[in-house]
This record gives C-alpha cells, structure tokens and sequence, in this order.
C-alpha cells in the first residue's frame, strides 16, 4: 500500500461530468454538448497525440482521423447546399453539425458510430485527458440520443473509469432499460457494485463505532489525514486513530474523491492498524472481511454458484472422445443463414456448433445448438442451455475472470478447460509470426476440429466470412464486424482444405 501513503487521500478536480451522489438527482444526469462544439474538442485533441507514441493514443489518433473526415464529409455537403447564406467559417461549422444531425437533433447513423469509436478507444487509453474527452463525447450522444444504449454505455463506462460508481450504476440500469440483451454482463457488475457499497457502508459504520472521536475530526480529509499519519510516525497511534478514521468518513461522503481512492486509504489505514497491533490481526477479522467482500463484489459480481451447476470440465482429449465419428455442421453468424431455409438440414448433424451471439430463426438456422463457441469478451448466448460450451481467450488470467464472471450455472453440462482455452496459439503453436491477426471463434474452433480429425462429415454452413453481413442476436448488431481479424487469411485456409464449396456450405469432410 506504498502508494496509498504517498497519495491518498485528494480530491480529483474537474476530471469528471457533473453528478452529485446520494443527491437524489439522476446520478447520470448529462451536461448538454451541442455536437460542433465536440468536434472542436476532439480536433484539438488529435493535434495533441501527433508525436505520441504510445500505442493506445495512436490508435485514438487513427479513430479521431476517422471522425473528423466523416464530419469534414457532412460538412461540405452543408456547405453546397446553403452556401449563398454565408456567415463565415462559425456558420459553416454549424450548418455541419446541423447536417450530422437530422430533425430534431438525432445523429446521423455514421457519424454516432464515429464518435462511439471514438470513445471506447479514448477509455482504453485510460488517461485522465482521454476520459475527459470520453466523457465529452458521451455528453453529445446522449444530448442527441436520450435512448442510445451505446451511448449510456460509454457513459456508464467513463464514469466507472473516473471513479464515479453512484453514476455508473444509473447510467448502467439505464443502459439496462433500453436493451432485451445482457451480452456484456451487465446486471452482474451492477449487483456487484450495489453489494460492495453496502459493504463498503457497513465497515465505515463499524470504523465509526469502534471510533467514536472520529466525528471531532471532519475538516477537509487531506489535511486530517495527514494529520492522523504524523502522528503515527510519532507513535501516538491514540491520537492518531480518530483523525484517520475522520478522514475516511469525509471522503465516503464527497464525490470529489473517486471510489479507488477511497479502497486505497482504507486498505492503507488497515495496514497501519495491524502494525500498531505487532501484526496480529485477530481483532481486524470483521473489518478485514468487509472489505474483502467489498472489493470481491465489486471486481467480479455475486457468483450464486461458484461450483459452476456441477459443470464437468472437458480436456482436449475428452473433447476428441466426445466428437469421435458424429456429423458437425458449423454455423456462422451471416445474413447467408439468416436469409437462406437450411433449418431442417441443419437440424439432421449429430452436432450444432453456433458462435457467440448466435441468433435462431428455426427455419432458417435450425433450433438445436449442441456446442457454444464463445470468446471470453462478451456473455451473448451463455445464458443459452447446450451440451458443450467451449469459451476462447488469449490470456489465462482475463479468460479465468470472465468464466467466473458471466458463466451461467446449468446452461452447459460440459465446459472446455484451459487445454481448450486458445487452440490455434496454445495446441497448434501458430505464433503471430505465422499467423499474425487474431484468430476469430470460428477460426478457432474450425482449426481445432480439422487438427484433432475425427469427424466423418464436417460442413460450414453460411461462412461467407461477413461478405453478406452479419445476422445476430438485436444488441450485437450495434457491435461493429472487428478490424483486429484477418478474413481473408481464414478464408483462404478454409478454402485450400475445402473438399466442396456451394453459395451455403463449405465442406471439408
């Protein structure tokens, strides 16, 4: 906790929108951001992150490239259109956001899908700069579009980033209201984050009790808790006490002092505790457990099941056994399928394989799905039952996080392990020197069925490698088809081992 002594607590100033916690307003209430007046931001900013080099911000820079031509495209189209009125380069400015925007103020579908790019990359670089600007942008979608999912989660996520959680829970159950799907494991973080703030409440209520004197000292927390560290390294840990707890209580109770913060000098303020205690925490059992159950919650959400609904975990071997001599037909999340009238054929394989964010039109796809093929990333279909799921995921660690996150105990009887987790980098050694994008779901699996070869049949059905567009589940439309994949790579693999190929099915066996 070396940096909880060195920083915490302080006051984050001007670096998140205007919310009030425990108010009773909106906690997610929007500052109004005319859309020109965003553009001029996120210009400025990428005349900032020309000499950078940090990979985040020049992949920022590329998205901030993109928007402002798309904006430079609205606005030459204003222009042409109303130039006789004039008004100088103001105007003009103005008869483009006007232009982006359509009657009564709604965003052209491009541009929204610019600036939302725009957004998430900026949170990924995780800078107090680039959340300021996230939260801008956020400001502007949602001034335009009150009933953009996309738009409250960015919201929701920024203000998770700066700190905010009385916001984030809002603009996340807002985000909730608008959408039938919880891909992104929504309703378990928010339930996460409502626990850990009871927790939270619960261990300063017992920090107060146990320090009655902590009331004396409610001044400004940097200066109390200053105050409460000096005097611990005095050794007078009696005086030292209230003033430290005093200062936790302020900072639970101003949002200017963001939630990591807060964990940081409580954490700190335990440290101290054991310590003047020659180490023993004995004492420290209820507060230590408070705070391990605050931050469990809030990381990862309640697990009402941590045994996974009695799951048996598959190795690769006991994959290969469970395929041996069956019929497997692939289907890929296409308009091909959508559009086409295959159900029945589909339906005949011994087994289904579907893909993340599958959608069924029984039909068109079929009704039966035998395995679920997802990467770890996103929770579409996991609710689903099926006889197999088979989770992909580059890092062990993320992979393991999100398994205990968004698996949904009895949807699965069988679930792949770890020798599972990333066939073509893990069993096939595919290096990025050999295959350099990242390998899709599909990908991946197609590659693991081909390597272990035992299926008499094994069709592709619908892989025309998004030529036609995508056909999923409502709220993963919203979700662009990924630049970070090499189609054309896939599909020249699939097409050199391919025994037959149709307009719908792509046979290898």
């Amino acid at each position: 906790m070396t940096m909880g002594r060195n920083r915490w607590p302080r006051p984050r100033n001007g670096g998140s929108p205007a919310v009030t916690p425990d108010s009773g307003a909106p906690q997610a209430r929007i500052n109004p951001v005319e859309l020109e007046d965003c553009i001029q931001a996120c210009a400025v900013h990428s005349g900032k992150l020309v000499a950078s080099l940090d990979r985040k911000r020049i992949e920022l820079a590329e998205k901030l490239r993109g928007l402002l031509a798309t904006y430079a495209l609205t606005q030459s189209s204003a222009s042409r259109a109303s130039a006789p009125s004039g008004g100088g380069a103001t105007a003009l400015l103005r008869r483009g956001a006007k232009a982006a925007t359509g009657s009564g103020g709604t965003l052209s579908s491009e541009l929204l899908d610019a600036l939302l790019a725009v957004g998430n990359k900026a949170l990924e670089c995780r800078y107090d700069d680039e959340l300021k600007l996230a939260a801008v942008i956020s400001d502007t979608v949602l001034t335009a579009r009150k009933g953009s999912r996309a738009g409250w989660r960015l919201r929701a996520r920024t203000l998770e980033a700066l700190g905010d959680e009385a916001g984030t829970i809002e603009a996340y159950d807002r985000y909730l209201a608008l959408t039938d799907d919880d891909g992104f494991g929504v309703v378990s973080k928010n339930a996460g984050m409502r626990i850990g703030r009871q927790r939270q409440e619960e261990l300063l209520r017992l920090l107060e009790s146990e320090s009655p004197r902590a009331a004396l000292h409610g001044g400004p927390a940097t200066d109390v808790w200053a105050e409460g560290l000096a005097l611990h390294d005095l050794g007078d840990w009696a005086q030292a006490e209230p003033r430290l707890v005093g200062a936790l209580l302020t900072m639970s109770r101003d949002a200017a002092y963001p939630l990591p913060d807060l964990q940081d000098a409580i954490a700190h303020y335990l440290d101290l505790r054991i310590g003047v205690n020659g180490g023993d925490a004995s004492e420290l059992r209820e507060l230590v457990g408070l705070y391990a159950e605050q931050r469990r919650n809030r990381q990862r959400g309640p697990v009402a099941d941590p045994t996974f609904g009695d799951v048996e975990w598959l190795t690769l071997g006991e994959f290969r056994n469970q395929i041996a001599g069956k019929s497997i037909c692939l289907i890929a999340n296409s308009q091909r399928v959508g559009n086409g009238s295959l159900g029945r054929e589909i339906d005949a394989y011994d087994l289904v394989v579907r893909f993340n964010s599958y959608k069924i039109d029984a039909p068109a796809t079929g009704k039966r799905t035998d395995i679920h093929v997802s990467i770890h990333k996103h929770g579409f279909n996991w609710d689903q039952k099926v006889t197999t799921r088979l989770i992909f995921g580059g890092i062990s660690g993320d992979w393991k996080y999100s398994l205990r996150n968004r698996l949904v105990p009895g949807a699965q009887q069988y679930l792949g392990d770890e020798s599972l987790r990333w066939p073509v980098r893990n069993i096939g050694k595919l290096g990025a020197d050999v295959w350099s994008s990242i390998p899709t779901s599909g990908f991946n699996m197609l590659w693991l069925l081909d390597f272990l070869d035992v299926s008499p049949k094994l069709d592709l059905i619908g892989f025309d490698f998004y030529e036609s567009g995508a056909y999923r589940l409502k709220e993963a439309m919203k979700m662009p088809i990924t630049s970070v994949h090499e189609y054309t790579s896939e599909k020249a693999w699939v097409m050199e081992r391919a025994q037959s190929v149709t307009d719908a099915r792509i046979s290898l066996r």
